[in-house]
């Protein structure tokens, strides 16, 4: 595994630097700190380097090198994860923007904290929560003291991202289903590219050590439950990536998602969809160019969501050419203006009613061009935010939370669908 850990600043000199196995020495710094940093490999390289049968994988913080060390044939995810939890846990304790100087007045802090996360080359305890429960030097502060019993527990126990002794007088649990939708559509009109990626948000604040179960109308569990005469349609959800409190052997057995949820926010899961996309809105432009001297450009925004939704913040960009003088805009709601460094007429909607048409209209005086060139016609771009909808059609189907106090749980489940790459070729 690991041999060593170094950081180092931007002159390759070692900071701090702790040595888990006696295979290597800081004498390899020497060897990074030529090949890499002076020979300004780290930014045009991948970040891992073999240099005299060590392998460096590295990473930057500022002006920063978070270096691992390795003789053995490692996994290179692994490494790479403990770089970046490393990095969070620096940026809980000492501030998101840590320095040269943060790191070396607090030496003492941060030799304990790769102490506990480490161990003889073995990634350890990256929590940030249960760190600050027993490492509480400098501006961080445990919210509660714990028994030593519970923090041993805590430490070398499974579920180390919650801590025993939490109270509430509510029991509340927010759901945020956040979908990014990409699409790439030819200049015909014919689909090129669909998808949709999604997250689940949490926040919970419950009582105790309660055990959870979520469920989406994923089309596998909806066709199991077929059998028994109810008649739902389901949504084929792919790459599934989980916090790690999930239970990942009861979804590889029957599709349930069972957890002990982390205290306070935390992203519960990934999904990808490619079937299937609702298109929150279909676009139909046309162009007309009329000579080397004027362009005409006509565009159609249908909103294809419910008409009690509402989209905000539409953004429509609608590219022209680089040798346009003047624009004429017509359109029927929104602003529109030629944004010359842009080289693009920009559409700005506030609300966007469902199921409503709007229409644009410009037309296009052109400078005369020494040569010719004829106009590449880039992509129209859009932005926007659709809340309460969901372009997979993923839905919360429930949350189960069992406790054996046996409280009521309130529950407030959000969609949001935003833009990712939605282009439209004219």
């Amino acid at each position: 595994m690991i041999s060593m850990i170094m950081i180092l600043n931007q002159k390759g000199e070692i900071m701090i630097s702790r040595q888990y196995r006696d295979d290597v020495s800081r004498v390899a710094a020497d060897s990074f700190r030529l090949q890499v940093i002076a020979a300004k490999e780290a930014s045009s390289q991948p970040p891992i380097k073999r240099i005299e049968n060590c392998s460096f994988l590295y990473t930057r913080h500022l002006n920063m090198y978070f270096v691992a060390l390795t003789k053995s044939n490692v996994n290179p995810a692994l490494v790479f994860e403990y770089l970046f939890q490393k990095i969070r846990i620096l940026k809980a304790y000492l501030g998101e923007d840590f320095d040269e100087n943060s790191m070396r007045n607090n030496m003492t802090l941060i030799y304990e904290l790769m102490d506990e996360t480490m161990d003889f080359g073995y990634p350890q305890n990256c929590a940030v929560d249960v760190l600050r429960l027993y490492i509480n030097l400098g501006n961080v502060k445990p919210q509660d003291e714990p028994e030593p019993q519970q923090l041993t527990k805590q430490i070398t126990g499974a579920i180390d991202w919650r801590r025993e002794g939490l109270r509430y007088k509510k029991a509340e649990v927010y759901i945020d289903v956040l979908e990014s939708v990409n699409l790439l559509i030819s200049s015909t009109g014919s689909i090129l590219r669909s998808e949709v990626t999604g997250r689940v948000q949490m926040n919970t604040k419950l009582t105790g050590m309660p055990e959870c179960k979520f469920g989406l109308n994923d089309k596998l569990v909806i066709d199991k439950e077929g059998a028994t005469g109810r008649n739902k349609t389901g949504v084929e959800i792919d790459d599934c990536t989980f916090h790690r409190c999930v239970r990942l052997g009861k979804f590889d057995a029957d599709r349930t998602i069972t957890f002990i949820p982390p205290d306070g926010e935390f992203e519960l899961m990934r999904y990808r969809v490619n079937d299937n996309v609702n298109l929150p809105f279909r676009l139909i432009p046309t162009v007309q160019e009329e000579g080397q001297t004027k362009c005409s450009i006509n565009l159609k925004v249908i909103a294809n969501f419910s008409e009690k939704l509402f989209a905000t913040h539409v953004v429509i960009k609608v590219p022209v050419p680089k040798n346009t003088s003047k624009s004429k805009i017509k359109n029927s709601f929104g602003r529109a203006k030629y944004e010359p460094e842009q080289n693009a007429i920009v559409w700005r909607i506030k609300r966007f009613p469902g199921k409503a048409e709007c229409m644009l209209s410009a037309d296009l005086e052109l400078v005369r061009t020494v040569r010719p060139k004829a106009w590449d016609r880039p992509p129209i771009n859009v932005d926007f935010q659709v809340p309460m909808f969901t372009a997979s059609g993923v839905h919360v189907r429930f949350l189960r939370v069992y406790d054996k106090a046996g409280y009521h749980t309130n529950r407030w489940v959000r969609y949001i669908t935003k833009a990712g790459g939605y282009q439209i070729k004219i």
